[in-house]
């Protein structure tokens, strides 16, 4: 196992405390250049380099306590120290909300006048590109103000839903494989819900559905509220939705939200193809969804050490080159991860970053092959974080989210099928198969559900809908039903499935992870196959940052997201490697 050092970023609590007061008192400073940003070149830049140096400082204050805080939800201090960060972070928003509406009430021509007079200013040409692209959406400085005031508020559903789910609830206990009373967590679900004792995976999930729908009204109210949140920004802004607001800070076209949704719909049969023939396979004369996670070769239970991962990881990856394999060792050696399990620690995992020091990876590490594919899929996004951070200023590192979730499925398509070919058992053939076909329903068709939900009920309140817990449920019901089709048992207790999704509680990410899958598909495949070229432009894609909107970026590593005829091509390969299982099976 592997254990988190974050001693880069502060050596000591003491140490965060000192640069965490020192900070409360520099970002004070935001009011002396309050009215006079273009007065001079030399200035506007002394700004943006001030602007620079609070933003980092903030960002690695917040890793310190987030991962810290994750780490362990029950250490008081911690949450202490996060919430100090973000009033800190709240401060910061207010004192500097004057920043954007001040530049926007000038030109973009004006800005390159200055420019003129101060070639230094050329860092900062793109990020005073991208505030311009948004001049539309900005109101007055009183109004921006007041906004910012309020943004202390927007993150609250987020947080209620997290303590909820993960602390206050209480799921009880079930019996595990060996008759054993075992605590369910919202941690540890997904790994009963892959028994291969049906009446365990029924267990547990009753059992968590039933804790959460006995709390539904609460969290339709925190549900609820987050919609509302996200519609009156939309409004102020003066967009017709709130997906149109998100979508337009990402620079993605709208349409390709719609044609995700439509790519999908017209390709569920295949997906019912798969249902069937994993009924058929289990022996079940219902298949309910607490069956769809199984393992259809019960008799494959292999188990990973953290080292055997490690190799798996690096080995598997080693089509990307020395550079590549050289950074991921030193996150492996260096305590870039942890991967220790604490009953306390935050559930699922992630990937963040702190330009001053390096990316870092949280998960749990419990010894099976979906823990392997975490730590390589975290660690794609440990490695975009790093190309990025190391071939850009930090003003341009930031990647857009709607490319986040690319490199991390890259490395999980490549691991898949590194150890097909690897493997000469044929139970591990059909367990890597069926977990590569779940991997597309998880990914593609469960995640363009959600996206689709979630714009449904945006809309729905946008236009003066009331969203209860029955409208809420019963919406999320249809939409089950919808994507696993009459020949699935489509149990009651998933209506209740759309208060856990902590995505829901963001605004408009899951449809990302849908279309990162199937732009990392195509990547992945030519990298496999060996493409011309391909191994190039995606390692010149990892490098972009934010220097390129994210479709022109993909464009770079070889994917055209607007193009219809990938869903012909990403759901052909599906089609392929189900043939193959279920030719294993014949």
């Amino acid at each position: 196992m592997s254990k988190i050092n974050l001693k880069e970023l502060y050596k000591t609590d003491k140490d965060f405390l000192n640069d965490l007061d020192k900070l409360s008192k520099d970002i004070k400073e935001y009011s002396k250049y309050e009215n006079k940003l273009f007065s001079s070149g030399k200035f506007l830049y002394e700004f943006l380099e001030f602007d620079t140096n609070i933003s980092k400082r903030l960002e690695s204050l917040h890793i310190y306590a987030h991962v810290n805080n994750d780490l362990d939800l029950d250490n008081t201090k911690y949450q202490e120290y996060y919430g100090m960060v973000m009033n800190l972070y709240h401060s910061y928003m207010e004192l500097s909300s004057y920043v954007i509406p001040e530049i926007l009430s000038h030109s973009y021509k004006e800005f390159l006048s200055l420019l003129d007079s101060y070639p230094r200013l050329s860092e900062y040409k793109l990020n005073i590109k991208r505030v311009f692209r948004d001049k539309k959406l900005v109101l007055s400085k009183k109004e921006e103000k007041l906004i910012t005031y309020l943004t202390s508020t927007y993150n609250k559903p987020e947080e209620i839903s997290e303590m909820l789910i993960n602390t206050d609830l209480n799921y009880g206990t079930i019996r595990d494989e060996k008759g054993k009373d075992v605590l369910l967590t919202n941690s540890n679900y997904s790994t009963y819900l892959e028994s291969g004792n049906r009446d365990i995976r029924k267990d547990a999930f009753n059992a968590l559905y039933d804790e959460i729908s006995s709390h539904s009204n609460t969290f339709a109210s925190v549900f609820s509220t987050n919609v509302i949140n996200d519609n009156k920004v939309a409004k102020l802004r003066k967009f017709k939705s709130a997906r149109d607001l998100s979508l337009y800070h990402n620079e993605v076209d709208p349409k390709i939200y719609d044609s995700l949704i439509k790519g999908v719909h017209d390709n569920l049969k295949i997906f019912y193809k798969y249902y069937d023939f994993k009924q058929k396979v289990l022996g079940l004369k219902e298949f309910h969804l607490y069956d769809a996670p199984a393992s259809i070769t019960s008799s494959y239970d292999k188990k990973y050490s953290y080292e055997d991962a490690k190799n798996i990881v690096l080995d598997s990856l080693s089509i990307m080159g020395k550079d590549y394999i050289s950074v991921l060792s030193k996150a492996f050696n260096n305590s870039w991860i942890d991967s220790e399990i604490c009953k306390t620690k935050r559930s699922g995992a992630y990937c963040t970053c702190a330009y001053a020091t390096h990316p870092y990876v949280v998960t749990s590490f419990e010894g099976k092959l979906n823990d392997v594919s975490t730590i390589a899929h975290e660690l794609g996004h440990a490695m975009h974080y790093y190309y990025a951070m190391t071939n850009n200023t930090y003003q341009d590192y930031n990647y857009s989210i709607f490319v986040a979730e690319v490199a991390s499925q890259v490395n999980e398509v490549i691991l898949t099928d590194y150890l097909l070919k690897k493997s000469n058992d044929i139970e591990e053939k059909k367990y890597l198969l069926d977990q590569m076909l779940n991997r597309y329903k998880a990914t593609i068709i469960r995640q363009t559900m959600f996206a689709e939900f979630e714009d449904l009920v945006h809309n729905a309140e946008y236009n003066g809908t009331i969203l209860t817990k029955d409208y809420l449920t019963n919406e999320y019901y249809k939409l089950n039903k919808l994507y696993f089709g009459k020949n699935v048992t489509v149990d009651e207790k998933i209506k209740y499935e759309c208060f856990r999704i902590p995505h829901f509680y963001y605004n408009f990410y899951v449809y990302q992870y849908a279309t990162g899958y199937i732009a990392a598909l195509k990547i992945a495949n030519d990298l496999i196959n060996g493409k011309k070229g391909a191994l190039e432009g995606y390692l010149k894609f990892l490098k972009l940052g934010s220097t390129l909107d994210p479709v022109k970026s993909l464009k770079v590593a070889g994917v055209d997201i607007e193009d219809e005829n990938l869903y012909g091509e990403v759901f052909g390969l599906f089609s392929k490697r189900l043939k193959e299982l279920m030719k294993l099976y014949e």
